[in-house]
């Protein structure tokens, strides 16, 4: 099933009034089951904005948005997707692991339920050890992947990303990207991830998608066909030769 289509989107906000601002303009967007789909653009280029668009966190003055084959509302509803957005947002007064069952409180799972679902989350990020702490307990990556196992935790088929790694330093950032791209390969979630780092968006990627300045338009879809997704890919030609290919289609 496709996870995400976009077809024919506009966004514009405070519309007929002085300050009106055309975010999007005239957008299509397929995301396949499955696939890892980047957003890439210059700053202001409504990239967080289309994200927000899938999420029915806004909706589009023109145009449809779909998610799992049904309209984004009904799919914010049946809780179609999990979303972890630049700054954590851990509640510091729960537990890791109650971070983590939020989601399972609010669609009322059972408690035991929700517990073993935290755990298999925190497991799969590598926290197990940290179900007990509180948030000001863990560093800045702890707490990114905490969000990640808080996102994934009603097993959503799409996991939607707002620059999750932008405030941290490399080497976290790096080891993040690859336990992201183990976690999606293991539980075959469709993911769309918004980032301004085209290195990152070519090595953690399926298909990198170019956006346009203000109102932004998709302007290139690059498909990354990489040998492997680990360290020897960053030093690869095949991963240079996108890099420039990402690169090129953002000067133009």
């Amino acid at each position: 099933m496709t996870a995400v289509l976009i077809e024919r989107v506009s966004k514009v906000f405070n519309a007929g009034r002085p300050d009106e601002v055309t975010a999007l303009s005239d957008v299509d967007l397929t995301v396949g089951g499955g696939q890892f789909v980047s957003l890439i653009g210059p700053s202001g280029c409504g990239k967080s904005t289309l994200l927000r668009l899938i999420a029915d966190l806004i909706e589009p003055t023109v145009g449809t948005v779909t998610v799992a084959g049904k309209p984004a509302a009904q799919a914010r509803r049946d809780q179609e997707y999990g979303i972890a957005f630049q700054q954590a947002g851990l509640f510091e007064w729960r537990t890791v692991r109650r971070n983590v069952e939020l989601p399972l409180e609010l669609r009322e799972v059972p408690k035991a339920e929700r517990r073993a679902r935290a755990e298999e989350m925190l497991a799969l990020v590598g926290l197990a050890d940290f179900a007990g702490h509180y948030p000001a307990q863990l560093s800045g990556g702890m707490q990114q992947r905490v969000a990640i196992a808080r996102a994934l935790a009603v097993h959503p088929p799409l996991l939607l990303m707002d620059e999750p790694f932008g405030a941290l330093d490399e080497m976290t950032r790096e080891r993040l990207q690859a336990e992201l791209l183990h976690i999606c390969a293991k539980t075959g979630t469709s993911t769309v991830f918004v980032t301004h780092s085209i290195a990152e968006a070519v090595f953690l990627s399926d298909k990198v998608v170019v956006m346009s300045a203000r109102p932004g338009r998709i302007t290139a879809s690059i498909d990354i066909d990489l040998p492997a997704r680990d360290e020897a890919a960053r030093q690869s030609p095949e991963y240079f030769e996108f890099v420039t290919s990402v690169r090129k289609a953002l000067r133009a």
